[in-house]
C-alpha cells in the first residue's frame, strides 16, 4: 500500500488524506500524488499522512464501487472489524493505522467508472459536524452536504466512523466516469491547499485567492430503478430539479417506457449512473436537497 508522511518543521495537526477507497476513481489518487510531491516540509507545520490507494486490488483489477475479494463495497464497512472478511479487515487496518489519532480526515472520491459527477462534499451529523462542515468549506467544492444519520444514504464510510471517533472528516469529490481530467485533479489539489491553510498548516500565498462560494445542503437522497432495463437520464450532473420534474426513464430493450423517474424534492443533482443498463434496485442518482438559507439555523 503506497503511504507517504510528510513531517513538518514545526509542530501542528495531524492531517490524514485517503484516495482510492474505490480503485477506479482516478483523479483523486492523482491529484493526492501530486499534491504530496509539492509539499515543502520546510514550510509546513505538523503532519499530513497520504494513503495514495487505500484498496490496492480494486485499482489492480480495475474493480469498479467493491473489493474484488468478497465483492463488499470499502466505503460500507468502517471503522472494520479484524476478524471479517477482506473488506472489514481493510477498513480496521485502514482506520486503526492512519484515521484514528488524526486531527482530521479527508477522503477524496471522484465518480466511478460509470458514475457521471458534479463537485461536492459530504460529511455526517454529529457532535464534529461543525468543525467537520468548516473543512469542506475549505476544501471549496460547490455543494456541502451534510447527511443526517436517520436514514442516511451512505452508512459505514469513512468519514460516519470518523465522527463517531471525536475527528471531524470529510468526504470530497471531484471528476468521473473513470477520466483524469486536469479540471478534477485541480479541484481536489487546491482544495487540499486550502484546507492547509485553514487549519494554518501552511501560510496561504499572497493574495489569498477568493474563497468559492459553496451552497449547504442537509439531505442527501439517492434514486433506484425500479425495474431491471436500459436507463435513459434527462438530466446531467449539477441540474437544478424541481420536485415532481422528470429525470429519466427506465425503458426495455424494445424502447418502450418502463418506469419513469422523477424528483422526490427540489435540489441539485449530484451525480447519475452513465452506463444504459441497470438492474433492479440499481443505483440511477443522486439528489443533493434541503438548501439551507443563508442567515438561519443549520
Amino acid at each position: 500500500m503506497p503511504v507517504v508522511e510528510a513531517r513538518g518543521a514545526r509542530p501542528g495537526p495531524v492531517l490524514t488524506l485517503l484516495a482510492g477507497v474505490h480503485g477506479c476513481e482516478y483523479a483523486p489518487m492523482a491529484a493526492l500524488r501530486s499534491f504530496m510531491r509539492s509539499l515543502d516540509t520546510g514550510l509546513l507545520s505538523g503532519t499530513v499522512r497520504a494513503v495514495l490507494t487505500a484498496n490496492p486490488t480494486a485499482f489492480r483489477e480495475r474493480t469498479p464501487f467493491v473489493t474484488p475479494e468478497d465483492g463488499k463495497n470499502l466505503n460500507r464497512c468502517f471503522p472494520g472489524t479484524r476478524n471479517g472478511t477482506y473488506s472489514e479487515r481493510l477498513a480496521e487496518f485502514l482506520f486503526s493505522r492512519f484515521v484514528r489519532g488524526s486531527d482530521a480526515l479527508i477522503d477524496l472520491h471522484a465518480g466511478d467508472l460509470v458514475e457521471a459527477l458534479s463537485p461536492f462534499t459530504l460529511h455526517d451529523a454529529s457532535p464534529v459536524a461543525d468543525r467537520a462542515r468548516e473543512l469542506a468549506i475549505a476544501y471549496g467544492m460547490p455543494l456541502a452536504i451534510r447527511q443526517q444519520r436517520a436514514g442516511a444514504a451512505v452508512s459505514g464510510s469513512t468519514c460516519g466512523a470518523a465522527a463517531d471517533a471525536g475527528i471531524p472528516a470529510f468526504i470530497a469529490e471531484a471528476g468521473g466516469c473513470g477520466l483524469v481530467t486536469t479540471e478534477a485533479v485541480a479541484a481536489h489539489t487546491a482544495g487540499l491547499f486550502r484546507v492547509l491553510w485553514h487549519l494554518e498548516m501552511l501560510r496561504p500565498p499572497e493574495p489569498v485567492p477568493a474563497a468559492p462560494r459553496v451552497r449547504h445542503m442537509n439531505r442527501f437522497v439517492w434514486l433506484r430503478s425500479p425495474v431491471r432495463g436500459w436507463w435513459e437520464p434527462a438530466v446531467s450532473p449539477g441540474s437544478e430539479v424541481a420536485a415532481g420534474s422528470r429525470l429519466g426513464a427506465v425503458l426495455d430493450p424494445f424502447g418502450e417506457e418502463l418506469a419513469e423517474i422523477t424528483a422526490p424534492e427540489d435540489g441539485v443533482l449530484v451525480f447519475l449512473t452513465s452506463s444504459p443498463a441497470v438492474c433492479a434496485d440499481g443505483l440511477l442518482l443522486a439528489l443533493a436537497g434541503g438548501e439551507e438559507v443563508p442567515g438561519e439555523a443549520a
